[in-house]
């Protein structure tokens, strides 16, 4: 037969477990729902190459692949590994990963083990002589649950899982961001390099024209002023060579941070020449309302809001009574072989309650609070879906009319090619005079320094639109990749 104390507990755990349903299906505060996003059926601008779209071009996880550059793709890949930001971000998803953990325990029991040993001496009195010293040995177990009553735990869980995702699509973002980055500064490394031999090509022209002039100049068919005006043009050639060769190297130094280096990692990587990757891509636009879905600072914005709908059921949760079970086990003597005995045994067990029914309007301000932290979010996630359809309008319009730009530029450069071939022709036979050359190679470095910064401004705007719809991540990734315990 059960004795009393212990059928008594057995029928109160019991009837814990027939309400238990019951608790759980008790949730304070609203349930998150996606917000509502107005945006347009289609976008205003078009993208810059009308032709179809290979399998490649589609692939926005690695759109970085379009340029067909070995180098670009490498550096993309080794910042993905190495960009120490990217790491900090890792080390933040586990955190929220762990605190998930943290949340999610205080829905079950807790239980502590304790033991030991009190050596004490009570001084005699009048009424009792004797002075008494002692042992008193004690060990044990002691339990306690929270009866998630309101819900209050179980949304704290939610809004650690919300934090969680929110914590994930940053990373991502990140991605997006650092993609972007590596591909823009390489690409613009390139147009420098392009731009310095450009530069080192017209100074040698026209450093040629003014060893010309001072001949011209020593037989008698040429002016002081000719020679001193060719001078000053190569002089103004030659100035603009440093400052090419300074941005250059800044921009190495750039991509060597990216990469988590030094600045001099990837000096002897990317100092030697190279060409421009071009790339005529049709890119996978898709429609406005995609970009909810594929951007990963829409979605971290979106997992911010159903934290803070959450933490309004905590803070709701926490106006009510919270209901415990708690319970002891225990031993306790004098003696270590008589505290070993089931006579020394000694046992608890209870509900408890707590309720906080003045706290100057602490709660019921928390709430608010909680309250507002969702408005904001609510309102933080409509600026950015409005931000990101300006980007992608912006990369759009910005594509097309510089690659209108850059065409426009290629028929200056092939106009004034000509123009220095006629001038020079002209001059040499005595029919103009040399203002006219000067004129002419001024302008056709003007020209050819123009279209090397347009090419690279197409393919930088490229860069842009890939960034602006979202493109660089992966929704399978390693789990690697998002931290682990390694």
């Amino acid at each position: 037969m059960i004795p009393r104390p212990h059928r008594t507990a057995s029928r109160t755990s019991l009837a814990l477990c027939l309400c238990l349903p019951l608790l759980a299906s008790c949730m304070m505060g609203p349930d998150f729902q996606r917000p509502a996003a107005k945006v347009s059926s289609q976008w205003l601008g078009q993208p810059p190459a009308p032709k179809a779209a290979s399998p490649e071009e589609r692939n926005l996880a690695q759109w970085w692949t379009i340029f067909h550059d070995p180098q670009l793709t490498s550096l993309v890949e080794r910042s993905m590994q190495a960009n120490l930001n990217l790491r900090m971000a890792e080390s933040r998803i586990r955190q929220a990963r762990a605190s998930l953990g943290i949340a999610g325990a205080d829905l079950g029991p807790a239980a502590n083990a304790s033991a030991s040993l009190t050596r004490s001496r009570t001084p005699g009195s009048a009424s009792r002589p004797v002075t008494v010293t002692g042992n008193l040995y004690q060990m044990g177990f002691d339990a306690g649950w929270e009866m998630d009553l309101f819900g209050g735990l179980r949304r704290g869980v939610e809004a650690a899982g919300a934090d969680l995702d929110a914590t994930v699509e940053s990373r991502r973002d990140l991605l997006v961001s650092l993609s972007a980055e590596v591909a823009s500064d390489y690409l613009n490394l390139r147009s420098l390099q392009q731009r310095l031999a450009i530069a080192r090509q017209n100074l040698t022209a026209q450093q040629h024209t003014t060893d010309l002039t001072r001949q011209r100049f020593s037989a008698g068919f040429a002016s002081k002023l000719d020679v001193v005006q060719a001078e000053a043009l190569a002089a103004t050639t030659a100035g603009q060579i440093p400052l090419l060769e300074t941005q250059i190297r800044q921009t190495i130094y750039s991509l060597s941070l990216l990469l988590g280096g030094e600045p001099s990692t990837l000096l002897a990587e990317l100092a030697p020449e190279a060409a421009l990757p071009a790339a005529l891509a049709t890119v996978p636009l898709g429609l406005p309302s995609d970009l909810l879905l594929r951007r990963p600072d829409i979605r971290m914005a979106e997992a911010k809001i159903h934290a803070a709908t959450a933490r309004i059921g905590v803070a709701k949760a926490d106006l009510f009574p919270k209901f415990t079970i708690s319970g002891t086990l225990g031993l306790q003597n004098s003696t270590l072989t008589s505290t070993l005995n089931r006579s020394s045994t000694a046992w608890s067990i209870g509900p408890g309650l707590n309720w906080p029914l003045f706290d100057m309007g602490r709660g019921r301000a928390n709430l608010e609070l909680s309250k507002a932290v969702q408005e904001e979010q609510l309102l933080a996630y409509q600026q950015t879906v409005l931000t990101a359809l300006q980007e992608v309008e912006n990369a759009l319009i910005a594509s097309t009319k510089e690659e209108e730009h850059r065409r426009s530029m290629a028929q200056a450069v092939a106009a004034n090619r000509t123009a220095v071939e006629l001038a020079t022709a002209l001059y040499t036979a005595g029919q103009t005079d040399f203002l006219a050359v000067l004129d002419a190679q001024r302008s056709l470095y003007a020209a050819e320094d123009a279209l090397a910064q347009s090419t690279g401004t197409v393919a930088t705007d490229l860069v842009a639109l890939y960034k602006a719809l979202g493109g660089g991540w992966q929704t399978e990734e390693p789990a690697a990749s998002e931290g682990s315990d390694s």
